[in-house]
């Protein structure tokens, strides 16, 4: 709406409860935010807002992770040539450590700061990515994909 929330729900989309909103069973509504006190490795899902009249947001993917180590990555879909850095770390210790990246369960390099950036990336980049932090253990996979600017 013009300058308010007012209206608008929280909805996600998870593998075990199809398309809930905020205040079913899990989070709790409180004006335009929603609170969950307590997040799950389950609570992994799409997430938008959605107004009464049906307009959408932009939907987020969210990971819940139950491990130490994250991979983060920018939202997706990426564009077709841009560069997409990869950023590999743990949730209590620097994030510089050294790391090593896969995708679709192979190794592709080793990066001694825990990032890694694809230059120019295009359809073949796409694929499940996941890292290593040795010591601490891997991260859940994420899927990058390119969208074309065409």
């Amino acid at each position: 709406e013009d300058d308010s929330s007012a209206g608008w729900t929280l909805r996600r989309n998870t593998s075990k409860q199809q398309r809930t909103q905020c205040g079913d069973g899990w989070g709790k509504p409180t004006g335009s935010s929603c609170n969950i006190s307590y997040i799950y490795t389950s609570d992994s899902g799409v997430y938008w807002c959605e107004s009464r009249e049906g307009a959408i947001s932009n939907m987020v993917n969210l990971t819940v992770s139950g491990g130490s180590v994250i991979l983060q990555s920018p939202v997706l879909p990426v564009m077709e040539g841009d560069d997409v850095t990869l950023l590999c770390q743990t949730k209590t210790t620097p994030s510089n450590l050294p790391a090593a990246f896969y995708k679709d369960g192979s190794l592709i390099r080793k990066q001694p700061t825990g990032h890694m950036t694809i230059q120019h990336v295009s359809r073949s980049d796409e694929g499940l990515y996941k890292c290593d932090i040795s010591g601490h253990g891997e991260s859940p996979s994420r899927l990058i994909q390119q969208q074309s600017t065409q």
